[in-house]
């Protein structure tokens, strides 16, 4: 195994090529694992976003959501592709809230046929989905796929792309300072993207004012919020969990 070989594996392979003996992701990369599990996603923007609006999404995540700086790199033929690497993965339904969230709060100006995010929705639960690999020949264009790094990202805004191979070696060392988001830095990414609930904000603003039955019942509010289907399922699980200690102690008598 050599070290790009190594890198992609350490980043964002799954995890069942390592017990596979996967040295080589060949030309594409699995994106959902066999138990429809993510570990990598991949943002790609055409050429008319420009590395500004790239950059935007780079530094936001950094900045906003204090994650770790995805891999840049540039398609071999229209565009850019940031790739995010996950130290554990995650359900798919997980992952794709997650890029949704970061195309509403970062991209949303940007016309919808511009953007092209991975893994995406399928049909079938069975259906695996997978992203080229970089660095690669795109044999449409005949230009290669890169690795770049972020402070010569620019450069390449009019051609995305390299015309010669690029070092293996190189890229290993552009992978190699990359660090994977762990489960906690996600859990708190999604939770600063999550817009306010508005059935949720209605009604603590109702009970806030005393307007509503629950505003003397606070176990009343939070069945509300529980049994909401319009609430986002996190915030119902915390009012469940919020629960619990009355229903064990009507259970325990």
């Amino acid at each position: 195994m050599n070290p790009l070989q190594a890198a992609l594996l350490r980043l964002y392979l799954p995890f069942a090529a390592r017990s596979e003996g996967q040295d080589d992701p060949g030309e594409a990369i699995r994106l959902i694992d066999a138990g429809g599990r993510v570990r990598a996603m991949v943002v790609e923007l055409a050429q008319q976003a420009g590395w500004d609006g790239v950059a935007a999404l780079w530094q936001g995540v950094q900045h906003d959501l204090d994650l770790p700086a995805p891999a840049v790199a540039v398609s071999g033929v229209d565009g850019y592709q940031l790739w995010f690497s996950l130290a554990e993965p995650v359900p798919l339904a997980q992952a794709l809230a997650f890029l949704a969230s970061l195309r509403q709060r970062y991209l949303g100006a940007m016309a919808p046929k511009h953007i092209r995010m991975k893994p995406q929705a399928h049909d079938s639960a069975a259906q695996v989905q997978y992203v080229r690999r970089v660095p690669a020949v795109q044999a449409e264009s005949g230009h290669w796929s890169a690795f770049v790094a972020p402070g010569l990202a620019g450069l390449f805004a009019d051609e995305p792309w390299l015309d010669q191979p690029p070092s293996p070696d190189a890229q290993a060392k552009l992978l190699s300072g990359l660090k994977s988001i762990q489960p906690a830095e996600f859990l708190l990414a999604q939770e600063r993207l999550r817009p306010t609930d508005a059935p949720v904000a209605r009604a603590a603003a109702s009970v806030a004012a005393g307007t509503a039955p629950e505003a003397r019942d606070p176990k009343r509010f939070l069945l509300a919020v529980m049994n909401d289907p319009a609430t986002d399922m996190p915030l119902r699980i915390e009012a469940a969990k919020a629960l619990l200690p009355y229903f064990e102690r009507a259970f325990h008598g």
